[in-house]
């Protein structure tokens, strides 16, 4: 019996995915992986594998999603064992839920492994809590950008007046445009934000300014996809760690990544 798993690599750091996740990998006779998947993570696969490239760029796709589902069900109906392994989370603007449906069309059925997603990895990562009980109890996950077709427009009123913290995927092209729509949401144009690229990676930078002024620091520093973008009080949370262990350098347990 075929078995397939759509599977979480986590949000790069390759120290983040899961037991479960691992094993997965560890079994599959074809693993279909996306471009943001650490390589690394590949090296637990059997010597045999067949390992099918997916990656998805932001302005093309190597392989179109269509494509890609009709990879899984041609491999699970060989009655192979199929991991489709992603970055971050497969529901998390991972399109795993497309690939489920697609698999249960052709009667196939999969199982999901959740993955650590970089909205809250990312940030993490960079030293701001998504939440937090003095700066922020509500947060929420955003795409930075619609699928083409969609045209409904993200409501930045509702999510300005209502959620604390925003983390925003897929949105540094679209970073002008976001600021934008927040300012006319009434948004408080000394709202900190901050861009974190290559989250959780030892590539990682991070680059804070304010709603105003945001855009021309992140275009200063030439920042590039993949990159989150973090909307809310919560980002002061990392100038005041940087504070305190700059006020007491024997302050210890706290990990500071510097922009």
């Amino acid at each position: 019996m075929a078995k397939v798993y759509l599977v979480g690599a986590g949000p790069g750091d390759p120290e983040l995915i899961t037991l479960k996740a691992q094993k997965c990998i560890q079994e599959a006779d074809v693993i279909l992986y996306d471009r943001l998947v650490n390589k690394a993570l590949l090296e637990h696969a059997k010597p045999d594998v067949d390992l099918v490239f997916c990656g998805k760029h932001p302005q093309f796709h190597i392989v179109k999603q269509e494509t890609i589902n009709h990879l899984l069900v041609k491999y699970a109906k060989q009655g192979r064992t199929v991991t489709r392994l992603k970055g971050g989370d497969p529901y998390v603007f991972g399109r795993g839920a497309e690939e489920a449906e697609a698999l249960a069309r052709h009667g196939i059925k999969s199982e999901v492994v959740p993955g650590i997603t970089s909205g809250i990895a990312a940030p993490a990562y960079a030293d701001i809590p998504v939440t937090h009980r003095e700066l922020g109890s509500s947060f929420a996950v955003i795409a930075g950008h619609r699928c083409k077709g969609n045209d409904k427009e993200i409501d930045w009123k509702t999510l300005s007046e209502n959620i604390d913290t925003l983390a925003i995927y897929m949105g540094v092209s679209n970073l002008p445009y976001i600021c934008s729509q927040l300012l006319l949401a009434k948004g408080r144009s000394d709202t900190p934000v901050a861009v974190i690229e290559q989250g959780t990676t030892e590539e990682q930078r991070v680059v804070t300014g304010t709603l105003s002024t945001i855009v021309e620091i992140a275009d200063e520093a030439e920042v590039k996809n993949p990159a989150m973008i973090v909307v809310g009080e919560v980002v002061r949370f990392r100038a005041r760690l940087k504070e305190l262990l700059a006020e007491d350098p024997a302050f210890s347990g706290v990990h500071v990544m510097e922009a």
